[in-house]
């Protein structure tokens, strides 16, 4: 065999090895794609169930509640908080209740209630006085009712021990003052959830109990934009007089911030920017007491307002057949509101004083 045929023989077999470990490459190159392909659909399908499931976390359909436990039987404690124009940007603590409500009373102003419940250690204040009609919002959620002074008849009432009650005026735990912004005294008591609960221990009270949950919530972000009389409802304008109250939607935190009297509120000491993810206004009519001072609050009965929630107002329905009793908010179909995750917001506005939702 001449020198030519064995160099045709050797490339001839170089190109059969050749073949040979190309096929073997790229079969199990075509076997390791279809194990990586697996594993890459294996993975995007867990990508894909966790983004159900974060999904459902979003949505919270089936999930409990964040704002709140609604099968904890801890009873809530209402707070009485200072809501004096001069007094707005020393408050602490609003935005670790689950409700507030803001209720007018005389000199055409404004209190609030802050409901705190299952919270182990928040300072809030600046703590104010009660007003008899104040009881009535704290008996619907079972409370335990602290304010720092009192009209002569919500003094009446309390020192007879109608509602389990902590006051200032007579009890200095659990209570302190601070004043960093030289207001006057009136303006500067505060109280903390700890100190509410251990004096609460000492005086006896029972800390759980029965109804102690006023709303009925739903785990996801109710959409109002279907129901009849729905309306936009990006700016809320309440005024109580010399407070005007105004509530701004975010659309992409899907919260309202809260404004008084043309100023964003924030929590003095934490600096947080003061937010509520529901809006529920209550319409309400009143009197001045006999001696012609204070104000009495027609809170039992029924009759109209509004709920907002992720940018639309509906015309709701509220009803209280007596003081101890819970309201009841229902649409105009007669069903209860539901509503969504998060904090609320109950604006009692008398009938006299307008609304405007835009």
């Amino acid at each position: 065999m001449n020198k030519e045929s064995k160099k045709k023989i050797l490339i001839g077999l170089g190109l059969c090895i050749c073949c040979l470990i190309a096929v073997y490459f790229a079969m199990n190159g075509s076997t390791s794609g279809s194990k990586t392909n697996g594993d890459k659909k294996g993975k995007d399908s867990n990508i894909t169930d966790n983004g159900n499931k974060d999904n459902k976390n979003n949505n919270k359909n089936n999930d409990k509640v964040d704002i709140i436990d609604v099968n904890s039987n801890v009873r809530p404690f209402a707070v009485v908080v200072n809501n004096t124009p001069c007094a707005v940007g020393v408050q602490e603590g609003l935005n670790k209740a689950y409700i507030v409500y803001e209720i007018p009373t005389e000199g055409s102003t404004s209190r609030l209630i802050a409901l705190f419940k299952d919270i182990d250690d928040v300072t809030v204040g600046t703590i104010r006085s009660a007003r008899h009609n104040f009881i009535d919002f704290a008996y619907e959620s079972n409370a335990i009712f602290v304010a720092y002074g009192w009209s002569h008849y919500a003094e009446a009432e309390l020192r007879r021990g109608i509602i389990d009650n902590m006051n200032g005026m007579i009890e200095s735990y659990p209570y302190w003052r601070n004043n960093p912004e030289g207001l006057a005294s009136e303006h500067t008591a505060y109280t903390s959830t700890k100190k509410i609960r251990e004096y609460a221990q000492q005086k006896g009270y029972a800390l759980n109990g029965d109804n102690t949950i006023l709303l009925k919530y739903n785990t996801g972000d109710v959409d109002l934009s279907k129901k009849d009389g729905a309306g936009a409802a990006n700016t809320i304008t309440i005024p109580y007089g010399n407070i005007v109250t105004r509530f701004y939607y975010d659309a992409e935190t899907k919260m309202y911030s809260k404004n008084v009297n043309g100023a964003f509120i924030s929590d003095y000491s934490s600096h947080e920017a003061i937010t509520t993810k529901n809006i529920i206004v209550e319409k309400v009519t009143y009197n001045v007491t006999d001696d012609g001072y204070y104000w009495n609050i027609h809170d039992v009965g029924n009759g109209d307002g509004y709920y907002i929630t992720n940018g639309y107002a509906v015309p709701i329905k509220w009803s209280k057949p007596s003081r101890t009793s819970k309201t009841t908010y229902t649409y105009l179909d007669g069903s209860e509101i539901e509503v969504s995750d998060g904090r609320t917001y109950i604006e009692v506005q008398v009938t006299s004083q307008p609304l405007t939702i835009e």
